[in-house]
């Protein structure tokens, strides 16, 4: 084995190490996140969308005022503690969206928005130029599913032209003068009863937003109705507010500011002037994603466990990068050249134990060598050693030639066979012509 030098700086290493731990970390937040290409801003009415029928413009006047709002995807954040905004469309299962409001009777308040525009995204259509999620209406109408509500068996929506709207101690002028839906009074409030209780009202009485007649105790509802509960109440339940025309609170709705503060006291009076968390639900709408692995490992109580697996990979990784010394690079079983060649025929001799065998052939071999510088014919080995041998004492050099020569032939032991070479190695170098 020997060592061979990395082509790559650490630096660079490092570099790329980053990076692709970076792209993968992205990879994995991606398919949690639900990144598949789908866009929200897709025309619909709801809190992602920012034409003139969705609801962003609320969740952000809401998250001003200081109220903790999120948008939800996920089907299991229906059961969360706090205001629940849903906004289903024309389309919707009513049967779905009645039991997700008696779900949350002892949960936390709902408020429903009911659809009424039917709107294109304005990118559709070639002629028009706009930024990515305006929209086009394209009409209105009114749900078809309000009567499968417990309670709103007999509720009427109905489209009808309308000029002015009061209630919550404000007044002011509907967005859209010649389309507004409201839901019939004589539907819900008989002479003794009324299963919706009215917040506002247009200017011929019909209802514009209400909260169920249950038997619970919303005293912010209440005295913003002028209605007085009963002295038998349940406290366990939470209201559920019915918003029949969108326009009090979509962002056609905020342009203007009575309008603006009607929509905020809605969600105060919801509330009962408490800081619980808002969630505006887009599985209603048609946005909703299941739950994956991924996402659940980024959540309490797996979080702490996904931590601790990220921070061991963060240690093994270090420690490979800062490993000791270069890799190993495996050596041939072959090399090029004349020395490898003698090293390769060395490591055979020794593997093979037949060293001892090298001694004649060395001394032959520096003999022939040294015949040759000092001038000597001889054929003979016997007669060339002994001429190899008064040449250099005639000359004052070594004078132990032929004791040197005659022990590497005899050595048997590594020992005595590297002594013997070196010192006929030696005076071979010693020697001149």
């Amino acid at each position: 084995m020997s060592r061979a030098a990395s082509p790559f700086s650490p630096r660079t290493l490092l570099v790329v190490l980053a990076v692709g731990a970076a792209a993968f970390l992205l990879l994995l937040y991606a398919i949690g996140a639900g990144w598949d290409g789908n866009r929200d801003r897709n025309g619909g009415a709801h809190a992602a969308a920012n034409g003139i029928n969705g609801f962003a413009g609320l969740a952000r006047l809401l998250e001003e005022q200081g109220h903790a709002v999120s948008v939800s995807r996920s089907e299991a954040r229906l059961d969360d503690r706090g205001l629940l905004v849903i906004t289903p469309e024309h389309g919707a299962d009513g049967a779905e969206v009645a039991e997700i409001i008696a779900s949350r009777r002892h949960l936390g308040p709902t408020l429903l928005i009911l659809p009424k525009w039917f709107a294109l995204p304005a990118e559709q259509i070639a002629t028009v130029d706009a930024p990515q999620g305006w929209v086009v209406l394209a009409g209105a109408g009114a749900p078809e599913w309000l009567g499968e509500i417990e309670q709103l068996e007999n509720a009427t929506a109905r489209l009808a032209p309308r000029k002015r709207w009061s209630g919550m101690g404000l007044a002011g002028n509907p967005a859209d003068p010649a389309t507004v839906l409201s839901i019939e009074a004589g539907s819900v409030i008989s002479d003794d009863w009324a299963t919706l209780i009215p917040l506002v009202r247009d200017d011929q009485g019909d209802l514009l937003a209400g909260y169920l007649n249950d038997d619970g105790y919303y005293p912010m509802l209440d005295a913003a109705s002028n209605y007085t509960s009963g002295d038998d109440v349940d406290t366990s339940l939470w209201p559920v507010v019915v918003v029949a025309d969108p326009d009090l609170m979509n962002n056609y709705a905020l342009a203007d500011g009575r309008r603006a503060r009607l929509a905020s006291a809605i969600v105060a009076a919801t509330l009962n002037h408490g800081n619980s968390p808002i969630t505006f639900d887009l599985t209603a709408a048609g946005l909703g994603r299941s739950q994956n692995l991924l996402t659940l490992a980024f959540e309490p109580p797996f979080l702490a466990a996904t931590l601790c697996l990220l921070l061991v990979a963060l240690i093994i990784a270090w420690r490979a990068f800062r490993r000791f010394g270069p890799p190993l690079a495996r050596a041939p079983a072959l090399l090029m050249g004349k020395r490898q060649l003698a090293r390769n025929g060395g490591g055979l001799v020794a593997r093979a134990k037949r060293l001892h065998l090298l001694g004649p052939p060395y001394a032959q071999l520096v003999s022939v060598r040294l015949a040759a510088r000092l001038g000597i014919r001889e054929a003979d080995p016997q007669i060339r050693d002994a001429a190899i041998a008064r040449r250099l004492v005639d000359r004052g050099l070594a004078a132990h030639y032929l004791e040197q020569a005659d022990a590497l032939r005899r050595a048997r032991h590594p020992a005595e066979l590297l002594r013997a070479a070196c010192a006929l190695r030696t005076i071979e170098r010693t020697a001149t012509p």
